[in-house]
């Protein structure tokens, strides 16, 4: 009787089409090729795969913790999976886009991945201050936020390369941002190999020219214990695997009120003894004493329209 042959552990490091990268425990490197016509695998994935000549094939992925993504009417786009955070970098020029930061920090949020701000161009000492007070609500709502100058032309405000280091000490985090926020930049500050180990990757999937178009995991530390995913920048982030209902508890400043409302299905528009409404009226009122508990209209905004989004979504 022949013996079948032994599975081994990997985990996806990079993927182009139906190629993926896998690193085994021992560090070796190799191209795997998934079992069947789809690639089920992202970045992050830890799978078993059988070894065939100098290559393998995936037989299969290891339950996931968690897994980011952003699903529009068309196509989902899954970043990686197996976070422990999600880094989000901004600019404060040119101005970012407040509905797409919430959109990523609720997506983080449904997948229980602590969300962390990053605030680029701390040297640019009038947009970076009309920037950083903009911002201020998500520092009220607890999120931890960043000042970063990854191209330094003042010493206006501190570098932030300890406390970064120590935050991503021990963790796997997806650097997400969209495109012009710096994103390489911090890469490639991070890890000054990344150009050579993405052109090494691009060369063993055939992928040609790199270009951000696909996510790789990078290792900070010798001892592979603090890990940095790349993912391509973006200019939309659809939310349509976000039921409507859902997207209150997933907003720290309209969760805080949701349970002082009248009704316990209230959407939050226009029902009346809303405590969410009631905080924006607040908010509004100025007369009324300020609060980190009160809710923007800009916030209120962004909530409004993402659940008049959510609510026509098709299928």
């Amino acid at each position: 009787m022949t013996t079948p042959p032994a599975l081994e552990s990997g985990l996806v490091i990079a993927g182009h089409g139906r190629h993926v990268w896998i690193e085994t425990p021992d560090g070796r490197r190799l191209i795997c090729h998934p079992r069947g016509k789809k690639n089920q695998t992202v970045v992050g994935d830890h799978v078993l795969w059988l070894a065939s000549e100098d290559e393998g094939t995936i037989e299969k992925v290891q339950p996931r913790r968690n897994l980011f993504y952003r699903q529009d009417e068309i196509r989902t786009k899954s970043f990686a999976s197996n976070l422990d955070q999600v880094l989000i970098l901004i600019a404060a020029e040119p101005e970012f886009s407040e509905s797409q930061l919430s959109r990523a920090l609720i997506a983080a949020e449904a997948e229980h991945i602590r969300p962390i701000i990053a605030l680029n161009k701390s040297d640019l000492s009038q947009p970076f201050e009309q920037a950083w007070q903009r911002t201020a609500m998500y520092r009220d709502m607890g999120y931890t936020m960043l000042p970063m100058a990854l191209k330094p032309r003042s010493e206006a405000y501190p570098q932030t390369e300890q406390p970064l280091e120590a935050i991503l000490q021990g963790k796997t985090t997806l650097v997400l941002g969209p495109s012009g926020s710096g994103k390489s930049t911090l890469i490639n500050r991070l890890i000054p190999d990344a150009q050579v180990l993405t052109n090494a990757i691009s060369t063993a999937l055939n992928s040609g020219k790199h270009t951000t178009t696909s996510t790789t995991l990078y290792w900070i530390d010798m001892e592979r214990t603090t890990a940095v995913i790349d993912s391509p920048g973006f200019q939309e982030f659809g939310l349509n695997h976000i039921e409507p209902t859902q997207l209150a508890g997933l907003m720290p400043d309209i969760r805080a009120h949701a349970a002082h409302c009248k009704f316990y299905n209230c959407s939050h528009l226009h029902e009346p003894g809303c405590g969410v409404i009631a905080a924006v009226h607040a908010s509004s009122d100025e007369n009324s004493p300020s609060s980190p508990r009160q809710i923007s209209l800009r916030r209120y905004s962004i909530y409004s329209n993402l659940y008049a989004e959510l609510s026509t979504k098709r299928y």
